[in-house]
């Protein structure tokens, strides 16, 4: 995974002052901790050159906020999405949209994939699109899913070796809950097929979010 540094007590509690009482002094810090300014030079020095902290004279220490941003960015980045994916849920394009809904609520997800008979992404179907569908005058129980799903080319799909931000950056912009995974090929015919291997919704990032801050990962700051 992404190297990150590694800090002791004493500069998580250096960080923690001057994050709450900057631009702060290096005798106001150490008189704050208890040490001698002597004491700190190291790790203030370490904290400096690493760029979590920024020194100007006359006025202290301050906390480089884009620092903690930097971090983040690293962090993602050493993540793809077959690290978080999750199994896909998944229909054939003749399967009614009664059981589809039924499949829906089973498997308690927002959305739905549809393949054809060679197994292959054909459309995907959402908890909006089965709303609408039972407003209206469709007999769910006979009109396929096929008929009411988004077909390709207008699915937004995700790979296992994409980095979790580049997913981040699809969700937001496109303002969708979840991506199906793909894996794509060339048949005999030379046109592009997708298989689909799983699924990133924003669940799974939600969780990847938890598991960095329950296992204590280093300079994850949200501001």
């Amino acid at each position: 995974m992404v190297d990150t540094i590694e800090l002791n007590e004493r500069q998580e509690r250096i960080l923690a002052i001057v994050k709450n009482e900057g631009p702060i002094t290096g005798e106001r810090i150490a008189s704050l901790l208890n040490v001698t300014r002597a004491a700190l030079r190291p790790d203030l020095a370490v904290l400096t050159m690493s760029g979590f902290l920024e020194a100007k004279p006359r006025v202290g220490y301050k906390y480089k906020t884009e620092r903690a941003v930097n971090e983040i960015r690293k962090i993602l980045n050493g993540y793809r999405v077959k690290d978080i994916q999750s199994r896909p849920v998944i229909v054939k394009e003749n399967c009614s949209i009664y059981d589809a809904i039924v499949t829906l609520f089973v498997e308690d997800c927002g959305s739905i994939f549809v393949v054809n008979n060679e197994n292959l992404l054909s459309g995907i179907v959402s908890r909006k699109d089965f709303l609408k569908t039972t407003l209206g005058q469709a007999n769910i129980h006979k009109v396929p899913v096929s008929v009411i799903m988004t077909r390709m080319p207008n699915i937004i799909t995700a790979f296992a070796e994409e980095t979790v931000v580049a997913v981040v950056k699809k969700i937001v912009e496109h303002e969708i809950d979840s991506l199906p995974v793909v894996k794509c090929f060339i048949d005999s015919q030379g046109e592009e097929k997708l298989e689909v291997i799983g699924k990133v919704t924003k669940t799974n990032i939600a969780r990847l979010f938890l598991d960095m801050a329950e296992n204590g990962t280093e300079v994850i700051e949200f501001e």
